[in-house]
């Protein structure tokens, strides 16, 4: 089974910086397409940033040219380099990965990583 683990969240006053990490862990799967989403309360879960294996990324329009999507696909492992915060950028963050196993494709979410950006 496969697991995706957060890392990386925090306090931090507008303007600064935060890097999120999520690695995928278990056997006996493949990772493909990889993100983020965030979710605050009362509000439903929407996407930050997408990467799949190779090709294009893609950024929600509020938070282009301050968010960075990458991933290590040797280490299973997907980054948000967050620059340039807001506090409307607070929320809960989760990292997404498509996977495929011999019992098929699935999506797997992380426990999500809380971020709050304040004065």
């Amino acid at each position: 089974q496969v697991q995706l683990v957060e890392s990386g969240g925090g306090f931090v006053q507008p303007g600064e910086s935060l890097r999120l990490s999520c690695a995928a862990s278990g056997s006996g799967f493949s990772i493909g397409a990889m993100g983020w989403y965030r979710q605050t309360p009362g509000k439903q879960r929407e996407l930050v940033s997408r990467i799949p294996i190779s090709g294009n990324t893609n950024y929600a329009d509020s938070v282009k040219g301050r968010f960075t999507i990458s991933r290590d696909n040797a280490k299973n492992t997907v980054y948000l380099q967050m620059n340039s915060l807001k506090p409307e950028d607070t929320a809960v963050y989760f990292c997404n990965a498509g996977t495929f196993s011999p019992g098929g494709y699935r999506e797997v979410w992380g426990q999500g990583t809380l971020v709050t950006v304040s004065s």
